[in-house]
């Protein structure tokens, strides 16, 4: 994952107007406990009236679907059901000629009820000037318990530890 990557992506998610919350490595990382992440896990507002001006955004840096998709279908909602019944989907995933370092995953359904996320949600500057829009301490720990793997189970050792310690 190159930071430059990043930092244009959170431009692109800002300037669109929708709402997001950055989880996964990236939000362990900007929780405090710094490790190496493969990609960005993003969820966003799938409510949000502007969620299509956010795929167009992600776009513009030449990101497309690994499905043979388009990435508009991801805004329609009875698509995105349909996969998540037939095909199991639980994130969409997006790559880029232009970023190939970073991929992006954005979850198929909210894993956290969003609107109380997003009120609890951590804003920490990414460049001077921007912020981005990480998923609260809380909501990170309980959605890695409920993915359960070895490095969420580590995760969140590393994140009660930080929290018990007074940093975030």
């Amino acid at each position: 994952m190159q930071k430059n990557s990043v930092v244009e992506i959170v431009r692109s998610l800002n300037g669109s107007g929708t709402r997001y919350l950055i989880a996964g490595g990236l939000a362990v990382v900007a929780h405090g406990y710094l490790r190496l992440t493969a990609d960005v896990d993003i969820i966003l507002d799938l409510e949000d009236t502007r969620l299509r001006d956010c795929l167009r955004a992600l776009a513009s840096l030449g990101y497309k679907p690994r499905a043979p998709v388009s990435l508009d279908e991801f805004a329609i909602q009875a698509k995105r059901a349909q996969w998540i019944r037939e095909k199991g989907l639980k994130v969409f995933s997006l790559f880029s000629s232009r970023h190939p370092a970073t991929e992006i995953d954005l979850f198929a359904e909210s894993p956290v009820d969003f609107g109380q996320a997003y009120a609890r949600a951590s804003r920490q500057e990414v460049a001077p000037g921007m912020e981005a829009v990480f998923l609260g301490l809380e909501d990170l720990i309980q959605l890695k318990q409920a993915a359960g793997r070895t490095k969420d189970l580590d995760d969140i050792s590393r994140l009660k530890s930080l929290r018990e310690g007074g940093h975030e």
